[in-house]
């Protein structure tokens, strides 16, 4: 998922999309500990819209403050 998406997201809405993605990346972990992952770049692709959602999250705390 590319920034500018997350970037038209409300705080609540980037706060329930980083809870669901943590999720998504523990299934991935699991998945890989039992054997069942067959393309195991989807955890790296996790990880950073994670944080391509925290950044703009904090982005956007920081620009509310001014």
């Amino acid at each position: 998922m590319k920034a500018s998406n997350f970037e038209s997201m409300t705080n609540e809405e980037l706060t329930a999309k980083v809870a669901e993605l943590k999720e998504e990346l523990f299934n991935l972990r699991f998945r890989l500990a039992t054997g069942q992952l067959e393309n195991t770049m989807q955890i790296s692709a996790v990880r950073k819209d994670i944080a391509r959602a925290l950044t703009v999250q904090r982005q956007k705390e920081i620009k509310a403050g001014r």
